[in-house]
């Protein structure tokens, strides 16, 4: 077949595809309507993941499951934007790892708004400067973000949402050929890419600063300059990617929550992070988690923190399975708050792993 007719049928499906796409977001404006009558938010996230879940599952290929879900999560945001235009804030500057992961979860239909802490985060929510915000949690190397911890701690906000985010740094510079005297990263990012920078750039000076974000900054404005960042930073700052995937463990993956005041319903598919402290007495823990085992609950994590206010004393951090709505979660809950000082649910979530 010429190639004139291949391309002839590619025109007339890209005008199917653009007809369809738009009888699509007439129908996403008129839920908006409805849910404006029901004052009901826009972000509706069990109907979005099942909406992605279930088109991977129709998915036979050639396009994989990745370029897919990053296709149709801004068809949604773009629909999504015909009802409401949220505003977004993250753990900034722009082109950090958090911005990456707040434009992976709402898409391109946003407006972002870059904090200097996880504290600003969280406090732009509360005063309803944002719709939702997105701040880290943990990393799969490095563990816990005690920052999230303590703020989620104190806060009224709920647990909306979660984002895994595998973390991967480039090399970028701006000009492919320009001799690279210098690199610009976080410290944490040169210690993630040390096998990299000895085998690949020996002898090269490495300057640490703040964020991979300056860096990326820094490295277009200076020549000779080069920085370790996010694929993200190079489209931000306009700057060439000369190597990608350079850091020595491709296992690197940091969860993000989204934090807001919605209160997602059950998708069938959802994870509970709650929040608890018990009495000081033998196998109070044990006691305490036998609420779930009995009743077949799998925890997913569970981590300790010093409560700030009281020395000694220490607050409990367990996510798990299920819906807080569901029957068996309800029951272990309740005879879980038998057994605690203090028990807060800090939401209920569709899964993304």
């Amino acid at each position: 077949m010429k190639t004139g007719k291949l391309r002839a049928g590619i025109d007339q499906l890209d005008a199917r595809i653009v007809s369809l796409l738009n009888r699509r977001a007439r129908l996403a404006a008129r839920i908006g309507q409805l849910k404006e009558k029901l004052r009901r938010f826009p972000y509706d996230p069990e109907r979005e993941e099942a909406i992605i879940t279930s088109l991977v599952r129709l998915n036979p290929g050639p396009l994989d499951r990745e370029d897919l879900m990053a296709i149709y999560r801004e068809v949604i945001s773009a629909c999504r934007k015909l009802e409401k235009k949220p505003r977004i804030a993250f753990l900034g500057p722009e082109a950090s790892f958090s911005h990456a992961a707040a434009k992976k979860r709402f898409g391109q239909g946003v407006d972002f708004s870059p904090q200097a802490s996880i504290a600003d985060v969280f406090l732009e929510v509360e005063k309803n400067n944002c719709d939702f915000g997105v701040v880290p949690i943990e990393n799969s190397l490095e563990g816990a973000v005690t920052n999230t911890m303590d703020m989620i701690t104190e806060s009224d906000l709920n647990i909306c949402a979660e984002i895994f985010l595998p973390v991967s740094h480039c090399l970028l510079a701006r000009r492919v050929r320009d001799r690279i005297e210098r690199i610009y990263s976080h410290p944490q990012v040169f210690g993630q890419c040390r096998g990299w920078l000895q085998k690949k750039s020996p002898g090269v000076e490495l300057i640490e600063v703040a964020s991979t974000a300056q860096a990326a900054r820094l490295a277009a404005s200076e020549k000779g300059a080069a920085a370790l960042a996010s694929r993200l930073a190079a489209a931000v700052y306009g700057l060439k990617v000369l190597a990608e995937r350079i850091e020595d463990n491709s296992g690197n993956i940091t969860r993000f929550m989204v934090i807001g005041r919605l209160k997602p319903a059950p998708s069938g598919r959802d994870r509970t992070s709650i929040l608890f402290s018990l009495p000081h007495r033998a196998g109070s823990l044990y006691d305490a988690l036998s609420a779930f085992k009995r009743r077949g609950i799998n925890l997913t994590r569970i981590e300790s923190r010093p409560f700030r206010k009281k020395p000694w004393e220490y607050y409990f951090f367990v996510d798990f399975e299920g819906h807080r709505c569901d029957k068996k979660i309800k029951a272990a809950l309740l005879e879980l708050q038998e057994a605690c000082l203090f028990l807060k649910i800090l939401g209920s979530y569709p899964r993304n792993d």
